[in-house]
């Protein structure tokens, strides 16, 4: 009996740091993501009101106000003096909308996972269809963009994350990733200390796969691997036409990857036969799968949630 006495302090300590260490896992998986909520931001940023989205209009400038105040509303603070971080790249006054989550760690906050997705598209195109001339990019990237302010506003209100995270919309990537070239080479001249970066690119429609997604630069890290770990599901896996288009170069993972060297990537669900409107008038909201955008928001939240919270690096190059 005095020996049962004697550890039971170690089992109930045992036990509370089980239940402390499933804490996040719980408040992920009793989250809700709402499927109207990612129908309001989607159907705002591909409305013909925004014009297409192109960098340095009069369109992304109402996208840009609409982000600053969804960071705002959301009690996400700016990372830079204000949320617009301005191109120095590119010849139109255009900006990077930049938040940021402070993570909950004394010492793992000075550490950073960086989640993104680019919010502008290509504006009006010069052969209309059907008489529409507006490219309003709801695929492209108005759905990543939706998906990945999800994700921004769960770790605002539930705080789980013990790394920090930096929250960045990108303007330019139209133009060749400047805004994300742009960002990252000014974070990496103020010595900033990232992690890893995972970016969201065209995520309205669901592909029948047996993975909800796929990641771009597979074979780059173990990213992939550590995902499904975290999500306990086939949240990524490998389309070999993303190696075919060389597409792991093709977003605004890749200026992140080439400045800091470490595991940046993209998850899509755009695989080249689930949606035929890229580039094109008719890539519209009413096409958008805002049930299925909302159900992988929920599923990539304990991904993103496994690499802020770690004790260790384990997202490593390969």
């Amino acid at each position: 009996m005095k020996k049962t006495l004697y550890l039971l302090p170690f089992v109930l300590l045992g036990c509370a740091t089980s239940n402390t260490k499933n804490d996040t896992t719980a408040t992920a998986s009793a989250y809700e993501v709402k499927q109207q909520d990612v129908s309001n931001t989607l159907q705002y940023l591909s409305s013909d009101e925004l014009e297409g989205r192109d960098s340095g209009s009069k369109g992304i400038e109402k996208a840009a106000v609409y982000l600053e105040n969804l960071m705002r509303e959301n009690n996400i603070k700016p990372y830079f003096k204000t949320y617009r971080d301005t191109l120095g790249n590119f010849h139109k006054p255009a900006f990077n909308i930049v938040g940021v989550i402070e993570g909950n760690d004394p010492k793992l906050k000075n550490e950073f996972v960086i989640i993104g997705a680019h919010y502008d598209h290509i504006g009006r195109v010069s052969t209309p269809v059907n008489g529409d001339d507006i490219a309003n990019g709801a695929n492209d990237n108005a759905s990543g963009t939706t998906v990945m302010s999800e994700v921004a506003k769960y770790f605002a209100k539930n705080k789980t994350n013990k790394r920090s995270i930096l929250v960045a919309f990108f303007s330019a990537e139209e133009k060749g990733l400047l805004g994300s070239y742009h960002l990252a080479k000014k974070l990496k001249e103020q010595h900033f200390n990232l992690y890893t970066m995972l970016n969201f690119e065209m995520l309205g429609v669901p592909m029948k796969r047996e993975f909800s997604s796929y990641i771009t630069g597979f074979g780059k890290s173990n990213m992939s691997e550590k995902i499904n770990e975290y999500t306990h599901k086939k949240t990524v896996g490998f389309l070999e036409v993303e190696l075919q288009y060389r597409l792991f170069m093709a977003s605004d993972n890749y200026p992140f990857f080439v400045e800091f060297n470490v595991p940046a990537q993209t998850v899509c669900t755009f695989d080249f036969e689930n949606y035929s409107y890229y580039h094109h008038p008719s890539d519209e909201f009413k096409l958008m799968d805002t049930a299925h955008m909302a159900a992988y928001a929920k599923e990539i939240i304990p991904a993103v949630e496994g690499m802020t919270n770690s004790k260790q690096k384990e997202i490593k190059l390969n």
